[in-house]
């Protein structure tokens, strides 16, 4: 399977810049991978197509503030910076993306807020543009964390090409975020609204709930023709002894599973042994998932509108074959879908 199969062309007005007005009511394209039958429903038109016992799979990461604006000492040179993973919490390592990563070199302070109350001094080059940060702080660690993220804002996907919003702080996140982590949000995620889950929840349909701390490796461009040779930036993922419980229960009993997002469909079949089953899981994964794949766990698939030539439509693809995704993604662009994070979603059956 080849990159330049998964081009096609994208007005940039069907990007959508902001969430729909309420989030169970952005469009939803239904999908059936037996008939090729495709159908166009409103969000909360998902509960129509579950019953009672199936389980639906989250992605409970909560993303934090992780875009800050520094200042480089002496020349006072704007600098972004990008925080990725806390690398030492008592030394105050961070491992973060810098821009312009020409004006930073090891050694350099970094000035951020308004009165350059905080100050992080670059201490390692890992990539081009990466670099680890040492925050000079005297105070306890959750007051630093504290200080640290009331400097940032919400890290929205550089393709909507605006700032942050008071808005965003609510809308980038998942209303079951819990555990914080993830540089950018689990996009098929946002479209639940509490109503529509106690709705979901009257009806008998279970929920379970991973960890996957998403990362920038799903922006990054692709620079091989060859998918075989692509190699995924590493994600942490955590899967619970009570989670491994619940899923594998729900595949011996035959239930249907619904795996909600690209991030949860990477992570189980991360996690999935030899056997077809679960297992619990602590650590990272850089799992790429292209066609031709034989996914094990879920059965149904919710995610959004991706663009072109990502990492997260090859996988859609993998899931839903590659014809069929690449049609129904040419008539998304004909029937004005939104694409991108705040975009609209698919229900893959």
């Amino acid at each position: 399977m080849k990159l330049s199969k998964f081009k096609f062309n994208l007005p940039p007005e069907s990007i959508a810049l902001t969430p729909a007005k309420n989030r169970d009511e952005s469009r939803l394209m239904v999908v059936n991978r037996k008939t090729g039958k495709v159908e166009h429903k409103i969000f909360k038109d998902v509960l129509s197509y579950f019953d009672d016992r199936d389980l639906f799979i989250f992605n409970d990461t909560q993303v934090f503030p992780a875009h800050l604006v520094g200042n480089k000492e002496k020349t006072g040179a704007q600098i972004e910076v990008f925080l990725l993973r806390e690398l030492n919490p008592d030394l105050r390592l961070w491992d973060v993306l810098v821009d312009p990563a020409r004006k930073i070199r090891i050694g350099n302070k970094l000035y951020f807020g308004e009165d350059d109350s905080m100050v992080a001094e670059v201490i390692d080059n890992t990539t081009s543009r990466g670099r680890t940060l040492r925050f000079l702080y005297d105070g306890a660690h959750e007051e630093f964390k504290k200080s640290l993220y009331s400097l940032g804002s919400m890290p929205i996907p550089s393709y909507i090409q605006r700032p942050a919003t008071v808005e965003d702080v609510e809308r980038y996140q998942t209303i079951f975020a819990r555990n914080e982590g993830a540089v950018m949000a689990p996009a098929a995620g946002l479209h639940f609204s509490r109503e529509l889950m106690k709705r979901m929840e009257i009806k008998g349909i279970e929920f379970g709930y991973i960890t996957v701390h998403s990362g920038l490796g799903n922006f990054r461009d692709i620079d091989v023709e060859d998918l075989t040779k692509h190699k995924m930036d590493s994600e942490e993922m955590i899967i619970t002894e009570d989670s491994v419980n619940q899923i594998n229960a729900a595949q011996d009993e035959g239930r249907r599973i619904c795996a909600i997002g690209a991030s949860v469909m990477r992570a189980l079949e991360t996690a999935v042994t030899t056997r077809g089953h679960i297992k619990e899981y602590s650590g990272w994964t850089n799992k790429f998932i292209f066609p031709p794949y034989d996914f094990t766990v879920a059965s149904s698939h919710i995610t959004n509108f991706h663009l072109p030539l990502s990492t997260m439509l090859i996988q859609t693809a993998a899931f839903a074959g590659y014809e069929l995704t690449m049609q129904a993604y040419a008539t998304a662009v004909k029937e004005g879908y939104r694409f991108g994070a705040y975009g609209d979603a698919m229900l893959i059956l």
